[in-house]
């Protein structure tokens, strides 16, 4: 494993993981959720860099902005077949274009080698499909913060946007309980 002195949770969240038994064939998946800012990208691609694992940021599932509500349906068609060992599918959403583009399919093949599937975004941990879940991670940091990151990363011009979704993801958080589910919480200021 890499060393990774700046997210001291990788270890442990591995051997968690490692602990766990698969749900997704033979494969395990890890759910990383919390707020917008939070660092869960962050954590998502050290588990990634320790493991090799395939990656999928919800950024490319929501339907742009008011996207939050329907995720789950994009990560039932992507999670539902992979747990029977089939393929999955999400379509990928084109910020720019400002609609969905291409489907991408994520095989069980494309799992083998890490034996492991990450999915981080907000609602990476959604009830619909809570039960595919090998392990939950939460992942937080103060809310100034989080703007902060969100703003630095997409512009000033977006702060509309951020405010309207940072309303949508604490009622989505709060009405799956998303937090209290976690196996594990991560202080996203440690990065």
């Amino acid at each position: 494993m890499p060393d990774l002195p700046d997210l001291p949770d990788v270890p442990d969240l591995l051997d968690l993981l490692a602990a766990r038994t698969p749900t997704l064939g033979p494969a395990r998946l890890l759910c990383v959720d919390g707020p917008a800012g939070s660092g869960k990208t962050t954590l998502a691609d050290a588990v990634a860099a320790a493991t090799g694992a395939v990656v999928v940021h919800l950024d490319d599932l929501y339907d742009g902005w008011d996207g939050l509500d329907d995720v789950h349906l994009q990560l039932t068609t992507l999670l539902r077949p992979l747990a029977t060992s089939l393929p999955g599918r999400f379509r990928r959403y084109d910020w720019h274009a400002g609609r969905f583009a291409e489907t991408v399919t994520v095989a069980p093949a494309d799992l083998a080698a890490a034996g492991l599937l990450v999915v981080e975004g907000v609602g990476a941990g959604a009830r619909q499909t809570a039960d595919l879940a090998t392990v939950l991670v939460w992942v937080e940091a103060p809310s100034e913060e989080r703007l902060r990151r969100g703003l630095e990363r997409d512009g000033e011009a977006l702060r509309g946007h951020w405010l309207a979704w940072r309303e949508a993801e604490d009622a989505h958080h709060a009405a799956h309980g998303t937090r209290a589910r976690a196996d594990l919480v991560v202080d996203g200021t440690r990065r």
